[in-house]
This record gives C-alpha cells, structure tokens and sequence, in this order.
C-alpha cells in the first residue's frame, strides 16, 4: 500500500508499505480522506517540540474512512461501516481519565506520531477509538471531524458563549475558521481577524461562510469592538492564533465580565497584564483536544451542515507530492488540504 513518510525535517514521501493486518481485538480501516492540521505542520518541520516523534514516521490523524475487516474478538463494528478515529488515545487509568478529564491524560498517544497514522490505504485501531459516521455525512466531509470537535470543545464546552453574543475569533487557521463557524451556527454575531498573509486565502474562506472578518494590519479592532459591541468590548473572544500575542490581544478586546478562551497552543512566553481582567472580572479559560461527546457534536454538525465540510477542505493536492501541501499551508496558502487516498 502507499503511505505517506515523514523521514526528515521538511522531507515527506510517497512509499510503498505492507497492508497491516488486525489483532483480534482491533479494526482494520480503510482510509478515504485525510487532513493536515497545525500539529501535523509542525511535526512535518520537525520543531523542536516535536523530536521525540520516531523518524520515519506514517503521518496524519485527521481521518475517514470504511471498516475493511475486524478481528476475531471485535463485535462493535464490522465490514462496510463507516468510521472516524478519535486520534488521542487516554490510557484511562491516571487520576484526569478517571475524572472525567480523559482529553488532558497524563500518558496519552497520538496517531500519527507516536504511531504509524493514517496519510496511507490501512491504519489498524483498536475498536474504543472510533465513531461511525452518520448517513447523512459524505465520508470525505466526516475527515473534518477531529479538528470540528477541537472547535466544539471551545465554543460548547468551554465557553459560556449565548445567541445574540458578540464574538472575535483570533486567527483564520482551520481551528479558528471552524470555531467561527459553530459559534455562528448557534447565533453568535462573529468576525474573524487576521493578518495581511491571510487575505490571499483564508480571510476570503471565513467571508465565503457568510462571516465577516478584519485584517489587523489594515483595521483596528478597538474600531470593530466599537461598531459591532455594546458592552465596551467583544462578549466572547476565542484566540485560535498559536501565538503569544494572542491572549494579550484577547484580554484588550473583550469587555468587562466577558471572556476569553485559548485554543491555539502558544509558541512562545506571553507577557499580560491581568490586573484591568481581574477588575472586570474578566474570565480567562483555555480548551484543549476533544472528547467522545465533542466528537459525537461535530459529527452531528456535519450532518445538519452547520459546518459546511466542502467549502472548508481543500481537495486540490495530491499524495503523489505531500510537500506541496505542507509548504502551502504552512505559507497560509491553504486552510484545510486534505489527501484523498480513495483512488
């Protein structure tokens, strides 16, 4: 089978792999759609964060695909299901899986790095970890589950967001493009900022939704806060840019008893001062990974199309040159490039 290797720093390719074959108590999926998501981007630069990931490596954990064969012991699913993975693995026995915290495990593992993923035809994956897909979801729109139930975590879980709120989502990177996209489906009044980088491509995108959106090279956005709010800021902020000014900018422009909630993972120190947050009780939280039922939320708003998968993913790119799309969406020249290994 084909599968797409990472074997170095900015080096990925197409080789030639053995089919897996299930243990009893495992599932053999054959993969349909695949996305890259930022984590995968890193890891393709192989950041410094990311070198404990066993080189070479099959790539990718965002994926759809249908039930090939089961193993002996396995009765939850069988041929011809169509399924999605939920990619992070809890271990289930520290003291947050046991506390209802499983998206925050103590010794998790991902798909894709610290095991072979799913940029291939197979993946193998023990039964626990998938969801079906519901008929009314294309097995090609259900790729875009995992990073839709991230952005479900953020709006539905952690956030206090109500219809009728003002809300600014920071960054138009597919974290923030989907969580403008659920907080619109709930009948928030959303605007998306970016940088000048991301007029070519991804501003357009959040537009092409029916969201509008700010470029804050060009457009302050105390003057949006001022058009758009009544309250001196925006009610909700979600900073969705993996950058340290993000919560900065996240507790300039919320209002007084709003809140702000970090999901894009900061790559570097921050440098806030929470004293004018904590005089309007300003409430920072933060949100990371998905669980069941996240995951179980976004397949039902792909199903009702409050996500709308086909304008969101990018089909444009091939397995036959993986680094095109990286370097792609690592130039913001793309939101969501997904591989389709149905051929």
């Amino acid at each position: 089978m084909q599968a797409i290797v990472q074997t170095g720093a900015e080096t990925v390719e197409l080789q030639e792999r053995d089919e897996p074959t299930p243990d009893p108590d495992e599932v053999l999926v054959r993969v349909h759609t695949a996305g890259i998501c930022g984590s995968d981007a890193h890891a393709y630069k192989y950041d410094e964060s990311y070198h404990w990931i066993p080189i070479p490596r099959i790539m990718g954990h965002e994926y759809s695909g249908t039930v090939a064969a089961v193993g002996d012991d396995v009765t939850e699913f069988e041929s011809g299901d169509r399924v999605v993975e939920e990619p992070i693995h809890d271990c289930g026995e520290c003291f947050q899986c046991k506390n209802g915290q499983p998206n925050v495990c103590q010794d998790f593992s991902i798909t894709g790095m610290h095991r072979d993923g799913a940029y291939t035809e197979y993946v193998t994956v023990a039964p626990e970890h998938l969801h079906r897909v519901p008929d009314g979801v294309p097995l090609r729109d259900a790729a875009l589950t995992e990073p839709t139930s991230i952005a479900a975590r953020a709006v539905l879980t952690q956030s206090d967001l109500q219809p009728g709120e003002s809300v600014l989502v920071q960054g138009p990177g597919p974290i923030g493009v989907l969580t403008a996209a659920i907080a619109d489906s709930v009948g928030a009044n959303v605007v998306v900022s970016g940088l000048g980088k991301d007029t070519e491509y991804r501003l357009p995108l959040v537009e092409e939704l029916g969201i509008e959106t700010a470029n804050v090279e060009e457009t302050d956005l105390a003057d949006v806060a001022a058009e758009r709010t009544a309250g001196g800021g925006f009610d909700r902020v979600f900073d969705a840019t993996g950058h340290h000014s993000g919560v900065e900018m996240g507790v300039e422009y919320v209002r007084k008893g709003g809140q702000v909630v970090m999901v894009g993972i900061p790559n570097g120190e921050s440098h806030v001062s929470l004293a004018d947050s904590v005089r309007g009780e300003v409430d920072v939280n933060t949100s990371y990974g998905s669980t069941w039922r996240n995951f179980e939320q976004a397949l039902r708003l792909l199903e009702r199309g409050a996500v709308d998968a086909p304008t969101i993913m990018d089909t444009s790119f091939s397995v036959d040159d993986p680094s095109a799309a990286f370097e792609a969406f690592l130039d913001s020249e793309t939101c969501k490039p997904v591989f389709s290994f149905d051929r």
